[in-house]
């Protein structure tokens, strides 16, 4: 894998210095003119507020894991303003606000207030009252102390300290705010969800409470796929980048730079210190072990699916192309032929590329999606001390073989860059994807990966080495990555010598097959022209256009 030794490029939170944001921002702001530098004062919601609200628009249920600081709650105090102020025919309905404690029900009830007495131009009145809250279980009910605010629409804004199980039989849009730190969040959640089968909304807000926090495990669910709900995440600097320091000093009447902002983004990192993470970068607690459990890995492994190896030494670099070239093709042709002669002619193909030159292997993972969806891996071709054209024979060779190929995904960083750019010009930039790899990524594609192999989706080598890289997948500041860390060799290709090193290469190859077979894709068919008349009939992979018809077998592209 070319991407991870380039650490700096990983630095997330914290680990950003003051004068590595001071850069970030002077880069990001370049070419400027000193007034749009600034927000415009009448623009009442920053950026990432707006797409919070925007992803409950679209969603039933969003969760939204934040930063402090950030002022979330205070723009959703408007959007249920904006709700429930609404006649019913607009899409008003009842706002129900559930803090984890009296002072945060009062303190959203104020801030609704203020934008009612804003947007309706009169002031709103807080009404304090006993919210009777009935538990069928005990057959009893207690008396919760709550606030509301109602609105001529003849509908309410009540904010409640406490997770009420009589809100199953109340209808509208409910707001569960800190959710990581309510007693009972399942319990909660499934009373609010409960709404949406009548047009209510759901949102659910909240800084991280440690990694096995149930808001910590719904946000991953989500990012898995396993439940379909909106996710938004807004950490410290996102905010930043979005104006919050700006708008802090419109608000203070200071003058903002960015030395400033650079000055105070650290003053409030000190501030939290070793719990800025959590607090600030969304990053949960507690979560330094292997990620994908090794039984989820051993039920997937199958000894139909061969490790072929390919290594060479370095004086091979050094030899005339044509001999490489032989040499190559002599390889492919004993070793790898037999195995594409077992492949399904009727099946769809992908496959993902990770690549390595010196340091790392090159992992090449096919797969053939069966009807039900199941990926089922024919086998694995690795390459160590391959020179970069003889990598590229091999891609384009075996690529050329795989039965109706979808999409393919190639590690497009560092020195991977070229065979990746390479690969999408010959096969088509809508079947290649050139993955360059990020926090971003994998944040949002190793849950998905995680969540096939643990419903036994697809199919893995059974082999010694391809099991240590899939566990030294580790969550690291909160995202399933790979650390600098590398392993020695175990299987067969240790043999005779103790120095050869992988770097998780087989988990990145499989996540990138992975991500290949899920992306869209589409497939067109075509009929040959004939001839023109007085024309010769020669052979059409001869000339110019048997190229264009090769390359019209191969036109697969996204939607």
């Amino acid at each position: 894998m070319s991407a991870l030794p380039e650490e700096k490029a990983f630095a997330v939170g914290r680990a950003i210095s003051r004068a590595e944001w001071e850069e970030l921002r002077r880069q990001s702001l370049f070419g400027l003119p000193p007034e749009l530098a600034m927000l415009p004062a009448a623009d009442v919601l920053l950026p990432y507020q707006k797409r919070a609200i925007r992803a409950r628009l679209l969603n039933a249920v969003t969760f939204i894991e934040k930063s402090r600081r950030t002022g979330l709650t205070w723009a959703f105090a408007l959007d249920a303003v904006m709700v429930s102020s609404a006649e019913m025919k607009a899409g008003g309905m009842d706002t129900w606000y559930i803090g984890y404690n009296l002072e945060m029900a009062r303190e959203f009830i104020d801030v609704v207030a203020m934008w009612a007495k804003i947007i309706a131009g009169v002031a709103a009145e807080v009404g304090e009252f006993v919210f009777e809250d009935y538990d069928p279980v005990s057959q009893k009910t207690r008396e919760i102390k709550a606030f509301r605010i109602a609105f001529a629409s003849g509908f309410e804004v009540v904010a409640l300290p406490s997770k009420p199980r009589s809100l199953r039989g109340k209808a509208g849009y409910v707001i569960i705010d800190e959710a990581a730190f309510h007693d009972d969040l399942e319990e909660l959640m499934k009373a609010a969800v409960a709404l949406t089968i009548w047009g209510g909304m759901v949102v659910v807000i909240s800084t991280h409470d440690g990694q096995s926090n149930p808001f910590a495990r719904k946000i991953e669910d989500v990012r898995a796929g396993r439940l379909r709900y909106g996710l938004v995440r807004i950490d410290f600097d996102d905010a930043l980048r979005d104006g919050l320091y700006q708008r802090i000093c419109q608000r203070k009447g200071e003058t903002w730079s960015i030395d400033g902002e650079a000055a105070w983004r650290q003053g409030v990192i000190d501030d939290y210190g070793e719990a800025a993470d959590e607090e600030l970068f969304c990053i949960p607690a507690e979560g330094s072990g292997t990620w994908i459990l090794p039984s989820v890995v051993d039920a997937c492994m199958s000894a139909d699916v061969p490790v072929v190896r390919w290594e060479m030494p370095s004086e091979f670099a050094a030899q005339p192309e044509p001999v490489r070239r032989a040499t190559c093709a002599a390889w492919l042709k004993a070793h790898v032929e037999p195995l594409l002669a077992r492949l399904d002619p009727k099946l769809r193909s992908a496959f993902g590329m990770d690549f390595g030159r010196v340091a790392d292997l090159s992992v090449y993972h096919p797969v053939q999606i069966e009807p039900s969806l199941f990926k089922r891996t024919p086998f694995v071709l690795e390459m160590r001390n391959i020179p970069f054209d003889q990598q590229e024979q091999v891609v384009f060779w075996v690529t050329e073989r795989l039965p109706h190929l979808i999409k393919g995904a190639v590690d497009a960083g560092g020195n991977g860059a070229a065979l990746a750019e390479k690969t999408a010009q010959k096969f088509g930039f809508g079947v290649i994807e050139q993955v360059k790899f990020s926090v971003d990524w994998y944040r949002v594609n190793m849950p998905p990966f995680k969540r096939t192999l643990e419903a036994g989706g697809m199919s893995l080598a059974r082999d010694a080495d391809t099991r240590a890289d899939y566990q030294l997948v580790k969550l690291i500041d909160g995202v399933a990555r790979l650390p600098a860390t590398r392993t020695k060799e175990k299987g067969e290709a240790a043999l005779g010598s103790k120095t050869k090193r992988r770097h998780g290469d087989a988990a990145i190859a499989g996540v990138l097959v992975h991500f290949a077979s899920e992306q869209s894709w589409a497939e067109y068919g075509y009929r040959a022209a004939s001839a023109p008349a007085g024309h010769g009939s020669s052979a059409p992979d001869d000339d110019a256009g048997g190229w264009v018809m090769r390359s019209l077998r191969r036109i697969k592209g996204a939607l």
